[in-house]
């Protein structure tokens, strides 16, 4: 399944409330890689910024109003996003607002299309009782966000995208997740080691007193169970002629 680190801005913090969405901000990860295929639109709203919300963007009404709608822009969103994981931050919050751009524009549910993984819930779990802002994970799990100074919809998905992977590390950076091999899919490779390049194994040669205490041993289980396991592994001694 692909996944998409996906962010929004929008005018405000309640879509109950009118305000909607004006930037979206994509990045696809293949193989928990980022592919260079993003997504990013700026959308023009109906509806005026919220105090505080255009500082906390950068953006503004004038910079959007050449931008398009939600509208105009709705079936190339949905192509891109169409089967993939959605991986957001405290994804109740950015899947509330598209759902609504969904519901005012009667194309049914985004949820229908997609499956979400909400990384503040993750962070939750992992920090119980600690802050799990996108800005606190950054610093607690060594992810550079030293060049946000805004929040903006590419930008915080970047971001993200590096926080999901610092959180889910584990198997892939230990040599299971690997790249797809050409005609072929990862999940279905056997990586099989060439005996030809493989350094020669030393020669280990028991010592006269590391044989005489493994004879003792046998010696015991033999007493004690009728034979020992060794005798049977043992090579046939050769016949005389």
């Amino acid at each position: 399944m692909r996944q998409i680190v996906l962010d929004t801005e929008t005018t405000g913090l309640e879509w109950k409330k009118g305000n909607r969405v004006v930037e979206i901000g994509c990045v696809e990860l293949l193989e928990r890689r980022p592919s260079g295929n993003n997504f990013h639109r700026y959308m023009k709203p109906d509806c005026d910024f919220e105090a505080g919300a255009a500082e906390v963007t950068g953006l503004s009404l004038d910079f959007l109003a050449d931008k398009p709608g939600f509208d105009e822009i709705v079936d190339e969103f949905l192509a891109y996003v169409d089967g993939a994981e959605l991986i957001i931050h405290n994804a109740s919050f950015d899947m509330g607002f598209l759902e609504n751009e969904m519901r005012l524009l009667g194309r049914g549910r985004l949820s229908e299309r997609v499956t979400v993984t909400d990384t503040l819930a993750m962070a939750r779990e992992r920090f119980p009782g600690q802050r799990n802002s996108l800005d606190a994970l950054c610093k607690r799990l060594g992810v550079d966000n030293s060049h946000r100074q805004l929040h903006g919809g590419l930008l915080d998905a970047q971001i993200l995208a590096d926080v999901y992977i610092a959180l889910t590390s584990g198997q892939e950076e230990i040599g299971f997740g690997q790249p797809e091999v050409e005609g072929a899919h990862a999940s279905g490779v056997v990586q099989t080691f060439d005996s030809a390049v493989l350094l020669p194994r030393p020669l280990v040669v028991a010592t006269a007193s590391e044989l005489e205490a493994h004879e003792a041993r046998l010696a015991k289980l033999r007493k004690k169970g009728g034979h020992a396991w060794w005798d049977g592994a043992r090579a046939p001694e050769p016949e005389s002629t």
